[in-house]
């Protein structure tokens, strides 16, 4: 197969600024995804879509492909990341050759494992169809709720048994087919299967300085 692996980061992070040039252990958060990749038989490029040229040049430095700067359109709060990840595709493909997979691996989940990437990978060959990163919730939707007025809404709609785990998304993940992404303009359609990840380790998603407390005891 050929995979290209993308990793989004823009410049313009509210909640911890700077995060993804940030030292982590020894190195920038960006080049701990990065890091996990190189060298996979089925990676043929991993490649970074940045608005920022400092960001640039610290993938670079780890050995990503960054051919452009990420235009403004694409770098605002309203860019979704299917957005940036066709933009990205589309020049790929035109100057490099198809692919047969587009992997988008966020800078955020630094300690998702090659074995990891290696069984999401295996499945999306064997089943055909977009796999995504899943993790079972520390907080079941049916002890959910909302706030209306003074009082509180469950949030679940649907009957629900707690002893049935759910799950979400958990941002390590995303690997969907070219076709497929651009037809439905969505990681998530209709066929996507579940890899389910167990390590809380593996699933950290880092967007706060809590977030970032943590990463640093786990490193």
């Amino acid at each position: 197969m050929r995979i290209l692996a993308l990793i989004p980061a823009r410049a313009g992070s509210k909640r911890l600024r700077g995060k993804n040039i940030r030292i982590l252990g020894d190195k920038p958060l960006i080049s701990w995804s990065i890091d996990v990749v190189i060298g996979m038989p089925d990676i043929v490029d991993i490649m970074v879509s940045t608005d920022a040229s400092h960001i640039a040049e610290v993938a670079k430095h780890a050995g990503a492909l960054v051919p452009w700067l990420r235009p403004d359109e694409l770098a605002s709060d309203t860019a979704s990341s299917v957005d940036v990840a066709i933009h990205a595709l589309d020049w790929y493909e035109s100057e490099k050759g198809p692919v047969d997979g587009l992997l988008l691996l966020q800078p955020t989940s630094p300690f998702r494992t090659r074995e990891t990437v290696s069984r999401g990978i295996t499945l999306f060959g064997e089943r055909k169809c977009s796999v995504i990163g899943v993790s079972e919730v520390q907080v079941h939707p049916a002890r959910c709720f909302c706030i209306v007025g003074n009082t509180l809404n469950s949030i679940c709609k649907i009957e629900a048994k707690e002893t049935q785990p759910a799950f979400a998304a958990n941002g390590a993940f995303y690997l969907i087919s070219p076709s497929a992404l651009r037809k439905t303009k969505s990681f998530l359609v209709a066929t996507t299967v579940p890899m389910i990840m167990k390590s809380p380790r593996e699933c950290l998603d880092i967007d706060t300085e809590w977030d970032w407390w943590i990463a640093e005891n786990l490193v």
